[in-house]
């Protein structure tokens, strides 16, 4: 029996999604867990990896029981193995052939930016203390939708692998003291969402022009990579298939709070 999993987790505690030898991960944990709940040897395939310290809404995974439980059941019995910081939120049956990774069209993320000092959200947030202009991080943001090379915004070999994107849309959100950085993609390269927001926040800062990011979209530029944003904003929003409606609103993840 093959069923379809949405997590969320925070991921400040752990090294990355992907299970690895000597290293706590939010694969692992849940390895453990069904193995427990189930009484068998589980394997747990997500829809992708986040790194450590990303978090995520709506992760996606699927595992196979020999067991046909009540998919209610299923995700009590995980969530009563689980840690705290890692939840199941919807069990459903899915099609023995469903695969998380390779039956995916698009993922979303967000980013935080919080414009004040927090106590309580530090871990959720990347907190800058510059005043940014959101009109001029707009305008720029533009320059990353569409079909685009992003190989400046990684650490991913193009020789290895395409660094060709179709990013959907990226947009920017007031919300109290955060600024949330929306972007939804065919795929993600490894710490693309990162960079993205790294450069928009030096252009926020004015110590960056829109030119400057049109050139590092032309011309692969490795001084990209010194301003990649702390992982602690980011979060894996939403993994999407096919005729998935794609109306959910643009909410902040975690609130900082008002003065």
């Amino acid at each position: 029996m093959r069923y379809k999993l949405t997590i969320e987790y925070a991921g400040t505690k752990y090294s990355g999604w992907q299970i690895q030898q000597n290293a706590r991960t939010v694969q692992g944990e849940l390895q453990r867990a069904a193995s427990e709940a189930l009484g068998q040897p589980v394997e747990i395939q997500g829809s992708g990896r986040t790194d450590a310290g990303v978090h995520a809404l709506g992760q996606v995974a699927h595992l196979d029981a020999t067991k046909d439980l009540p998919p209610e059941t299923l995700r009590r019995r995980l969530n009563d193995e689980l840690p705290a910081d890692i939840n199941v939120l919807l069990a459903a049956r899915a099609h023995p052939r469903f695969h998380a990774r390779h039956d995916a069209v698009a993922r979303s993320y967000i980013y935080q930016i919080t414009r004040r000092r927090t106590a309580f959200a530090k871990p959720y947030v990347w907190w800058v203390k510059d005043e940014l202009d959101v009109r001029r991080v707009r305008e720029a943001a533009r320059v990353f939708v569409g079909f685009r090379d992003f190989r400046s915004f990684t650490d991913d070999d193009p020789d290895q692998k395409s660094t060709q994107v179709q990013v959907k849309g990226l947009e920017i959100f007031d919300d109290e003291d955060l600024l949330v950085v929306h972007t939804e993609a065919s795929h993600f390269l490894w710490k693309m969402v990162r960079r993205i927001v790294g450069v928009l926040v030096e252009v926020g800062r004015g110590t960056m022009d829109r030119a400057a990011v049109d050139r590092f979209m032309r011309e692969p530029s490795p001084s990209v990579a010194t301003f990649t944003a702390p992982a602690s904003g980011l979060f894996l929003e939403r993994v999407f298939y096919s005729n998935d409606p794609h109306d959910t609103p643009v909410r902040a993840a975690v609130r900082v709070g008002r003065m």
